[in-house]
């Protein structure tokens, strides 16, 4: 079997961050039963879990190496060894997120979406409850995974119709007139440009994401246009918006974000009013 003497160097940790990652591979090493892993019982085991030397052979790296990783020294590990360290030690894919964004790297694309996909009961118990406030749940990417019925009326859609690939913000705004009437917001897609630009700095090379924004290049030669124009940034951030409804005319409403743990995993938006006529067009939304 190859050992991996010394890998690539990728990240240039501060010492608080490399201290942490020390910590967190001592305690996950010392919580595994050797016996339950297979391995031999050679000697007296001094203290509890696994040995360094043990990790260091599941991981296929050098005994030397990944003890200077424990001790908080100058080690930086690529993503791919990150990786199979995170599996020697068994970590869960919370685990394996917390390992890498420790070491500076941009954990796997497997790990985030085991964290914020699929929708609890509980999360959709919390949707109807909101009503009459329209709300739903959305990924990183912008896809709308869970909405209730305020949502649905308010945007003019019936998002239970709609292919789960065409359920994005985004490409609904680029592709559904019925949706970008509804907002009236000048700067929405430079918006939505710079908010996408910044979220996909986590997931440079996944398939899943060039795939999205090769669909939103295709929908919109505007949105391509200032993706190569303009390089800004912006994080999701919470804005008044602006609305035109064929019923209910013009309203403005309070757009809000909560975040799900970890704080890049799925997020909830919730519409409030902000006036009389936001109040107004709330409860008309809730009687149809």
């Amino acid at each position: 079997m190859a050992v991996i003497a010394q890998p690539e160097s990728v990240a240039i940790l501060p010492d608080d961050n490399r201290k942490q990652l020390g910590a967190f591979l001592r305690a996950r090493r010392e919580s595994l039963d050797p016996q339950r892993l297979g391995l031999p019982r050679i000697g007296r085991r001094r203290t509890p879990g696994l040995r360094r030397e043990e990790v260091a052979m599941l991981a296929n790296v050098g005994v030397t190496w990944y003890t200077w990783l424990e001790q908080g020294r100058e080690v930086n590990p690529s993503q791919t060894v990150l990786l199979s360290v995170a599996n020697a030690l068994q970590c869960s894919p919370l685990e394996t997120r917390h390992l890498f964004v420790l070491a500076g790297l941009t954990p796997p694309e497997s790990t985030a979406a085991t964290v914020c996909e699929g929708i609890s009961p509980g999360a959709r118990r919390m949707l109807d409850s909101l009503m009459p406030q329209p709300a739903s749940i959305q990924k990183p990417s912008f896809d709308i995974v869970a909405w209730n019925d305020s949502f649905c009326r308010l945007m003019g859609i019936d998002f239970a119709t709609l292919p789960d690939e065409d359920r994005n913000c985004i490409y609904l705004y680029l592709t559904n007139e019925t949706w970008r009437s509804r907002i009236e917001n000048c700067d929405v897609l430079p918006t939505f440009v710079s908010y996408f630009r910044a979220a996909m700095a986590e997931h440079r090379g996944d398939p899943i994401w060039e795939s999205k924004l090769a669909r939103f290049f295709a929908a919109s030669s505007e949105f391509e246009a200032l993706w190569h124009q303009r390089y800004e940034v912006r994080g999701v951030e919470n804005q008044v918006k602006n609305f035109h409804h064929p019923q209910l005319g013009r309203f403005s409403l309070q757009q809000m974000y909560w975040y799900s743990a970890p704080r890049n995993g799925s997020r909830l938006l919730v519409y409030l009013p902000m006036d009389a006529a936001g109040e107004q067009a709330l409860a008309w939304l809730d009687k149809q």
